[in-house]
Order: C-alpha cells, then sequence, then structure tokens
C-alpha cells in the first residue's frame, strides 16, 4: 500500500513539471529505441546472409584458395587467383584437385570457379561485365534455372569451346529485347556464341549473378586469362551427417596433391587452400553478428549514459526544489528509507517510462527500415527478438537506479531543521 502511494505522489510531482520530465525522458527513449534497432537489424541482417548463404545449399562444402602463414608478402596479384587482403599470388589449386575430390565416397558432384572483369562487346554495344568461368555441373548444383537456350555441357568444357550464358541483366545490356541466342559477343579478341540466358536471380552475398557473363572454366582459363589454375570449387556432398569427415578427407587429399606435411590433422597453417562447410560459415557468421552486436549496444550505451546523466541533474534540481517538502515530511515521522525509496521511484518511473516509449519508437523505426530494405531488393525480414524486450527494460530500470540513487540519497540524508530553515 506503501509503494502505491510512494508511485501516486511521484506520478503528481512528475505531472507538476511536464516539460522537464518530457525532456528527461527524451534521452532514455532516444537510448532504448536505439538497442531495439540494433537487435532488430542484426537479426535481420542475420536472417538475409543466412538466406543468401542457404541458396548455396547447406550440402556443399566449399574449397577456395588461402595464402599459407608462412608466406612472405608480395605484391604479385591477378584477377581471380588472389588472396585480396596480403596481395599474394595462389595458383596451385587446380580442375585436377576438383576431379580428385570427386572421387571421394560422400561427393555427389561439384563444380569450379574463377572470376575476371572484361569488356564484352556486342555490336556498339560495349559493357563491361564480370566473367564467371565454372563448370557445366554448376546449374545442377547451384540450382539455377535457364530462361532462354540452355546450359554449356562438360564437353564443350574440355573442348574450350566459345560459347557463352548470359545473366538477365547482361542480356538485356547488350541486347536489349532481341533474342540473343546463336548471337555472337566479343571477350577481349575472342568471339564467342550466346547459347543460353540465365532467369533472373537477384544479388546473392552482394554478388548479382543477372549481371554475369557464364563461360566455360577451360575456356575461360585457357583462351581468355591465360592460367591454368581456379579461384575455388563447390563440392556436394550425398550425406549430410559425413559432412565433417568429408571435409577431413579433402584437406588429407589436397594436402597430398599440393605436397604439404604437417604434424596435426587441425594444422591449417602451411595450407595453401581452406575447406569450409556451409554449416561452419553460418556458425562464423553468427559468431561476428554476436560480437557486431555488442559492440553496437555498447556504443548505444554511451547515450543511454548521457539520458542518464540527464537524470541525475532533474533529480538533483527537484530535490532542490523540494526542500520544503522533504524537511516538513521529515519532521512529522518520515524515515531515511522512505525519502530515498520515494526518490528512487520517481527516477525508475521517468527511466521506464522513457523505456516503454523507446521500444514503441524502436520497433516501428525496425519496421520502416526492414520496409525500406526491402523496397530496395533485399529479402530484409522484420524481427524483434524476445530479448531486446527484456535488455531495454533491464536498460531503464538499472539507469534509473543508479543515476537516481545519489540524489535520492542526499534528499534522505537532509536535516528537517535546515530544510526547513533554508525553505
Amino acid at each position: 500500500m506503501k509503494t502505491l502511494i510512494l508511485i501516486k505522489n511521484s506520478l503528481i510531482s512528475m505531472k507538476a513539471s511536464k516539460v522537464r520530465t518530457a525532456l528527461t525522458i527524451l534521452g532514455i527513449v532516444i537510448g532504448i529505441a536505439s538497442v531495439i534497432i540494433v537487435y532488430s537489424a542484426g537479426e535481420g541482417i542475420k536472417k538475409l546472409l543466412v538466406n543468401q548463404i542457404e541458396t548455396f545449399g547447406t550440402d556443399v562444402i566449399q574449397t577456395e584458395i588461402k595464402v599459407p602463414t608462412n608466406k612472405k608478402i608480395s605484391n604479385t596479384s591477378a584477377a581471380g587467383s588472389t588472396d585480396l587482403v596480403q596481395g599474394i599470388q595462389i595458383t596451385t589449386l587446380t580442375i585436377e584437385d576438383m576431379m580428385e575430390v570427386r572421387k571421394l565416397p560422400n561427393i555427389k558432384n561439384n563444380y569450379a570457379g574463377i572470376m575476371g572483369q572484361e569488356q564484352v562487346s556486342s555490336g556498339s554495344e560495349l559493357k563491361k561485365a564480370f566473367i564467371f568461368g565454372t563448370s557445366a555441373s554448376y546449374i545442377d548444383i547451384d540450382k539455377s534455372e535457364i530462361e532462354n537456350g540452355r546450359f554449356f555441357t562438360e564437353e564443350e568444357d574440355k573442348s574450350l569451346a566459345r560459347v557463352v550464358v548470359l545473366g538477365s541483366k547482361m542480356k538485356e545490356k547488350l541486347f536489349g529485347d532481341s533474342d540473343p541466342i546463336g548471337k555472337m559477343v566479343k571477350i577481349r579478341k575472342s568471339k564467342f556464341r550466346v547459347i543460353g540466358v540465365m532467369k533472373e536471380r537477384g544479388a546473392v552475398m552482394g554478388m548479382d549473378f543477372d549481371d554475369y557473363v557464364y563461360v566455360p572454366v577451360r575456356t575461360l582459363q585457357k583462351r581468355v586469362m591465360g592460367i591454368d589454375y581456379l579461384s575455388y570449387f563447390l563440392s556436394q556432398v550425398e550425406d549430410m551427417s559425413k559432412v565433417e569427415e568429408t571435409a577431413s578427407e579433402m584437406r588429407m587429399l589436397l594436402r597430398e596433391n599440393h605436397d604439404i606435411k604437417v604434424e596435426k590433422q587441425d594444422d591449417y597453417n602451411k595450407d595453401d587452400f581452406r575447406v569450409v562447410t556451409m554449416i561452419e560459415m553460418m556458425s562464423m557468421m553468427d559468431t561476428i553478428m554476436g560480437a557486431l552486436t555488442l559492440l553496437l549496444l555498447a556504443i548505444v550505451a554511451i547515450s543511454l549514459v548521457v539520458g542518464g546523466v540527464g537524470i541525475l541533474n532533474i533529480m538533483y534540481v527537484v530535490v532542490t526544489e523540494r526542500t520544503g517538502e522533504i524537511g516538513l515530511r521529515k519532521a512529522v515521522g518520515a524515515t531515511y528509507n522512505n525519502i530515498m525509496t520515494q526518490f528512487l521511484i520517481e527516477s525508475v518511473l521517468i527511466t521506464t517510462m522513457g523505456g516503454i516509449v523507446g521500444i514503441l519508437f524502436g520497433v516501428g523505426a525496425s519496421y520502416f527500415i526492414s520496409i525500406g530494405a526491402n523496397y530496395f531488393g533485399l529479402d530484409w525480414s522484420f524481427i524483434v527478438p524476445i530479448k531486446a524486450y527484456f535488455v531495454s527494460l533491464g536498460f531503464a530500470f538499472v539507469f534509473g537506479i543508479g543515476f537516481g540513487v545519489y540524489p535520492a540519497r542526499k534528499a534522505a540524508k537532509l536535516d528537517p531543521i535546515e530544510a526547513l530553515r533554508n525553505e
């Protein structure tokens, strides 16, 4: 009953200073809304990335080039074959490696990948495009679809056939509304015949597949880029329960092929390749997003501290303005704890109200962010995890106590005679 009376008195006091209370609450509202937005954006980005990773399939293992840690940094580079961070050229991953991996018991199929950027022309139209060299099996493993014509065959890949398949956007850029099947495009000095157009797919992991030109991998290696190595290859497994075992078998096979000797199987320092399952990739992404969320929350906490300082100052002003009231209450029997509780309740009420309003603003802002993201073509989900609400209200309560306790103690320690005399 006493608590209800104290809450009622606090609300009356807050109502008497509406503008001051509103300005104090505003600082908390901004901080709590930011907490909700950070959590929602983090979940939205994570869901987006998971969905995009899953478009490659969870039953695949990616093998890519990697710079061994014992390599010296050089300035060499080559398109589609370079560790972009350290600038070291890795040329040891080959089609032969991929074909050897394909023979492993749990491997269903695989495809190679190299990437280059070249000028592609058709008549007077000249466009810069990403040239994606891949295997005939790409169309089956990646679950991509052909809109018009067909994909190239394994025989065309082996014979270095000059054929290409265009992404839907690239087809529009080069041929407009006309049918490109059977027509010629030029990549560098070589002419290629268009045999197919891919169905529109959109961007995945920042890569716009609709803007690609697909070329048989051996054709791109020999006729355009003049290389004999790969950037990566993707392997599809038969049995998902054996994916980790299969990844280990792939590492052992590639180490043998590349003459890499290690004392322990989990020592990857000397490897010039990296074998990653999609499950591992999603786990790494989850860890990164968790760390990023914590970092952003730490930044948001700074704005909450600013709001907390506002509460501290306002409560000091309140204590000063109500010195006479405090003295009178203590003179008629109010205890230290009564006064302390009264001002703490007022501080917590301010932050709790700010927390609730901040949550509503944060949820609303997160919803509009998701609408905006979807408008620009991102498959963004509107998600506000339950823990975001608890963390937000927890922040509000803790800051209310933390920044309200000192002014409350000052009020509780006032001498009633001195307080009444000053009044």
